[in-house]
């Protein structure tokens, strides 16, 4: 079964907790606190796996959570630090937060390298972090914080750089059967193929380039008709399309109402995607009868949109070499895959948070509160003018200054937020 676009929850490890204990031995009674440090939970990590070409593993496994960091233990022994857990994904998926739709990742950037997708929490302090000269016994430990935590959809967009579209039984199977090692299932009816194949197409030496097979689009394919959507994106990161159609009409179609049909369906789902250099690849031309088929105008039809014209035989390999050639020669002058870029942002992630948040006033102080904030102070660097920028727009994006100014704060007050104390200017 082909699967190519899923729901999951990740959570990363929380932080151990810091430990309230004091050094004790023969003939020490009262030793100094030695509280250990909690350790750092787990992360979340996608990997991806070059071996797969399809989401199935997430079809009966949608939560990953990672473990938490060991706490604190007397003697000033620190809590273990958790293993990060690895997410493996096939090439070519796009990570997306659940809720915005928004891109997190792209999986080919960087050249598929591994990605953070959730922290873990850090592990809280020991009580021996807390003495001072006139805090010699201190009875409490700092908690560690959570990990971070996500809804994400995964959607794969396969990598490679021809698409062979067209209308069901035209023969776009066949052919990469022909130029590849690929083995997809062909048979004499329509909608044989039901996920898309790959193959890669040696063009002599090193060379070559990797081709998929795009299951048969149909009128309304870009309303998701013959699951449309479901074929359409994985024909958007080819750089060269070859456009297959049956020039025998044995059928009875018409290849030129094939062509401005599939071209349609392209445009509605993406203009750059209808924009894409094309190679009319017209296939079955071991079956042509010219006194029935109406050659001129089909080729007349073709030079005028200004694409390439192929005749081949996937039946006997006529023409299929100089198809390779001229694909090869195409793609050299191409611009590289498309890579996604990020679309959410990191504060993007505390949008609404303002909803679980408490604000009591003493005075001209407020003071704020709420489980989401202790973790986010954390992460923040407050003498780093980058840091203390991120945390000023996760607090307006959170709706947090909306809730102080709701409650009567305004200029030159104070706000304290977990001892972070700030003049508020609007």
């Amino acid at each position: 079964m082909f699967v190519d676009n899923v729901k999951i929850y990740v959570k990363a490890g929380d932080g151990g907790n810091g430990a309230v204990a004091f050094h004790r031995e023969k003939y020490v009674s009262h030793g100094g606190p030695d509280g250990g440090d909690g350790g750092h939970g787990g992360s979340i990590v996608f990997r991806v796996d070059e071996g797969t070409n399809t989401l199935l593993a997430f079809r009966y496994r949608h939560k990953f959570i990672a473990q938490n960091g060991g706490n604190g233990r007397g003697g000033k022994l620190h809590g273990a630090t958790a293993e990060n857990l690895y997410i493996m994904v096939p090439p070519g998926t796009l990570i997306r937060d659940a809720e915005t739709g928004k891109i997190i990742h792209d999986m080919t950037e960087d050249g598929g390298a591994d990605f953070v997708c959730c922290r873990g929490g850090r592990g809280g302090w020991g009580n021996r972090h807390f003495a001072t000269p006139t805090r010699q016994i201190p009875m409490f430990a700092k908690s560690g914080t959570k990990g971070e935590e996500k809804e994400l959809t995964l959607e794969l967009k396969m990598l490679a750089d021809v698409g062979l579209i067209g209308y069901p039984s035209v023969g776009k199977s066949s052919i990469l059967a022909r130029i590849s090692a690929a083995k997809p299932k062909i048979a004499d009816y329509h909608f044989t193929t039901l996920s898309p194949n790959l193959g890669v197409v040696s063009t002599g030496g090193e060379g070559g380039f990797v081709a998929a097979d795009i299951p048969g689009l149909i009128e309304g394919a870009a309303d998701g008709a013959g699951l449309g959507h479901a074929f359409l994106r994985h024909v958007d990161r080819c750089r060269l399309l070859l456009h297959v159609v049956d020039i025998s009409c044995f059928e009875g179609r018409d290849p030129i109402e094939d062509i401005e049909m599939i071209n349609h369906e392209l445009a509605r789902y993406s203009e750059a995607l209808a924009s894409r250099p094309q190679i009319i690849v017209a296939n079955k031309s071991d079956m042509l009868d010219r006194d029935v088929v109406d050659v001129k105008k089909f080729e007349k039809f073709v030079k005028k949109n200004g694409w390439k014209l192929l005749y081949v035989s996937a039946a006997t390999g006529e023409g299929l070499d100089e198809m390779i050639r001229t694909a090869a020669e195409m793609l050299r002058d191409l611009p590289p895959m498309l890579v996604y870029e990020r679309e959410y942002a990191p504060e993007d992630a505390y949008v609404g948070g303002g909803k679980d948040t408490t604000v009591r006033r003493e005075n001209d102080t407020f003071y704020v509160e709420g489980e989401w904030l202790f973790n986010l102070m954390g992460q923040i660097n407050f003498v780093d003018y980058e840091s203390l920028n991120f945390f000023q727009r996760v607090l307006k994006n959170s709706g947090v200054f909306e809730l102080l100014e709701s409650r009567g704060c305004t200029d030159g007050m104070t706000v304290s937020i977990y001892d972070f104390e700030f003049e508020y200017v609007k």
